[in-house]
């Protein structure tokens, strides 16, 4: 994979129309920029520039049999790349813009590097709802391929300061206009065939499954990847993460939950929107800290689920 272009100083543009113009400007000259999306900032690049997408898997150290989500201004917009299906259309009508991932055929003649969908014949498409990742897609208009702008495996960014921790030098600019609201990446849905959970995320899949009215399939583990976010260890911090913990062990941080005496708390009150928008933020201030971290019982429904899945990829042994 090549190396990608060393920025001296990557540029820190904020969410005016100037600076987002100077944004689409960037991508559009086959460069690297990360912005603000409701669920954690990604770093984009032209989806159908191959060496712009390398220069992502080179910039974060990502494997590049790990595909990557595009993100689109609009449901048309969509349809050019994909084949779409009524349960598609339903779908979005209900949930975007907003934090879901569907995952459809490509459609013949799609213009979309290789690189994006690790040599799948499907792409992971969504319509993201933050205002600033709007503009810039419409001011860039095309198809953005943007996975959280983090080095590979390690803690999402849902700030600019931790984008700039972990990439500053290594990509052209980043959009900056504060943290994202959600906290947590997309959930993803295949609609390849019948609809299938790839990955819990900011959207609860029982609300998924209300408007397709029945369950979605759940994958077996330990299959081929086939989406954003299968990878067993991702989103760790350097020290050992130990889950489930009533109190800390010597030497442990304590995350926690509802109400308790601990270093951080995803919420107080136990509400779990709450928890979901602090769970990367909280990791990322414990982990400057440099010591191991127990982390408290989360309730595994709800957005509950995404945040385990988060925090046993994070907790997974290291490869």
């Amino acid at each position: 994979m090549a190396t990608p272009p060393i920025h001296h100083q990557t540029l820190h543009l904020s969410a005016n129309a100037a600076d987002l113009a100077r944004a689409a400007q960037l991508l559009a000259q086959g460069q690297l920029v990360a912005f603000p999306t409701e669920t954690v900032y990604g770093l984009g690049a032209d989806a159908r520039n191959g060496r712009a997408v390398a220069a992502i898997y080179a910039a974060k150290g990502r494997p590049s049999f790990n595909p990557l989500i595009v993100h689109l201004a609009d449901t048309d917009m969509a349809q050019t790349y994909v084949d779409w299906s009524a349960t598609a259309q339903a779908l979005a009508e209900a949930f975007w813009p907003g934090p879901l991932t569907l995952v459809l055929p490509l459609r013949p003649g799609h213009g979309i590097s290789d690189l994006v969908t690790a040599g799948l014949d499907t792409l992971a498409i969504r319509v993201p709802a933050h205002p600033t990742a709007r503009a810039l897609l419409r001011a860039f208009n095309g198809p953005i391929s943007a996975p959280s702008a983090n080095p590979s495996g390690r803690i999402s960014p849902t700030t600019a300061a931790h984008v700039l921790a972990g990439l500053s030098g290594r990509i052209a600019a980043v959009v900056d206009d504060g943290p994202c609201p959600v906290g947590l990446e997309s959930t993803i849905v295949g609609l390849a065939g019948d609809p299938v959970l790839l990955r819990p995320g900011g959207l609860a899949a029982e609300a998924i499954e209300a408007v397709l009215g029945h369950a979605l399939t759940r994958p077996e583990g330990g299959g081929a990847i086939n989406a954003p976010g299968q990878l067993s260890s991702h989103y760790a911090p350097s020290e050992r993460v130990r889950l489930n913990a009533t109190t800390p062990h010597k030497g442990e941080l304590f995350l926690g939950f509802g109400a308790m005496t601990c270093d951080l708390n995803l919420s107080p009150s136990g509400d779990l929107m709450e928890a979901a928008a602090n769970l990367f933020g909280h990791l990322h201030a414990l982990d400057a800290r440099g010591q191991p971290i127990a982390v408290a019982p989360i309730p595994d429904h709800g957005l509950g689920a995404a945040i385990n899945d988060r925090l046993r990829r994070a907790a997974a042994p290291r490869g």
